[in-house]
């Protein structure tokens, strides 16, 4: 399948396929939005580190706002899966229901690997790395 119509999978864990349209999907667009997939990718599994502190230490409200702002910076990408398993745990977390935040964590965990590999992909396959 063509990098202009990934699958349904590939479109929920990774697509910038529509920011690159409204951006003009031209050259300019392309290094913009590369910049964009590179800057909210630059962290990597740190805000896992964080979270993973924060939770062990019982700081749910600190945990969440972490989950947050990953799933904002990294909605952005198109990245629905994540966004769908982030929003889970940001409301057990909200809800204290902690016989549940380790499962839907690692979930989350998962999906967010998933992004980071996809994303470094589509850097490789568009020369923008």
């Amino acid at each position: 399948m063509s990098e202009a119509s990934p699958t349904k999978t590939e479109e929920s864990v990774f697509s910038v396929a529509t920011l690159l349209k409204y951006m003009g999907n031209d050259d300019k667009a392309l290094a913009i939005v590369s910049k964009i997939v590179r800057d909210a990718c630059a962290p990597g599994m740190e805000p896992f580190t964080l979270a993973r502190t924060a939770l062990d230490e019982q700081r749910l409200g600190d945990a969440g706002k972490i989950f947050h702002s990953l799933r904002g910076s990294i909605g952005t990408l198109g990245a629905k899966r994540l966004v769908t398993a982030s929003l889970k745990l940001e409301q057990a977390i909200a809800e204290r229901q902690e016989e549940q935040i380790p499962d839907l964590f690692t979930a989350l965990e998962s999906e967010y690997r998933l992004v980071l590999q996809q994303a470094d992909a589509w850097l490789t396959s568009n020369g923008t790395t």
